[in-house]
């Protein structure tokens, strides 16, 4: 878009405006009407005919993995320690021996719980520490498809089963079994003292 010029009129008006009004700086010399510069012409810089290329540099980076739920003895492996440090490291290794066993093992759900439930409450009143519950591996499903299904309904649910009420308060510590009590189809729980 062109700039007009200003009329004589315009100018003349402008003039007269200019006589009137304060200088802000009177100590800087007025200058004659300043003379408008012509508009400057943009200098072109010649684009290179052919850009730098390097191999692979459109490539998007790393595709993202998928984040996938991490697994409940994942979970349990990474979850703090509730319990004495020591007396944790020898029950991971398999040094500890349980002092009561539940075998979950062709039972349903609607019939685990209740055992589970009965089994850990009564472990507790009767001063055990350290109890067993055996829930298997499980089956592999033979539905493949789009969505992964967990292996193991007892074996996902028991771990949820004991960070609820009324067993949360009788859990201290659950973490997968050693290999010479059941291996991953099987939990260690350590139970709270009773006061």
């Amino acid at each position: 878009m062109s700039r007009r010029k200003l009329t004589a009129d315009e100018v003349e008006l402008w003039r007269k405006v200019a006589k009137q009004a304060e200088r802000l700086h009177p100590e800087i010399p007025q200058s004659v009407h300043p003379v408008t510069l012509p508009k400057p012409k943009p200098t072109k810089t010649p684009k290179p005919r052919f850009e730098a290329f390097e191999v692979g540099q459109n490539t998007p980076g790393k595709p993202a993995r998928n984040a996938l739920k991490p697994s409940i003895s994942e979970n349990l492996r990474t979850s703090p320690v509730q319990m004495d440090t020591k007396a944790f490291g020898r029950m991971k290794r398999g040094k500890i021996k349980p002092e009561g066993k539940l075998d979950l093992h062709g039972l349903r759900v609607d019939t685990a719980y209740p055992a589970l439930t009965r089994f850990i409450l009564t472990a507790q009143a009767s001063g055990k520490r350290l109890v067993l519950v055996v829930t298997g591996k499980g089956k592999d499903r033979d539905e493949p498809g789009p969505i992964p299904t967990p292996r193991g309904v007892l074996r996902n649910q028991v771990p949820q089963w004991l960070a609820l009420p009324p067993l949360a308060q009788a859990v201290l510590q659950v973490t997968p079994a050693h290999i010479s009590h059941g291996g991953e189809g099987a939990y260690y729980v350590y139970l709270r003292r009773t006061r």
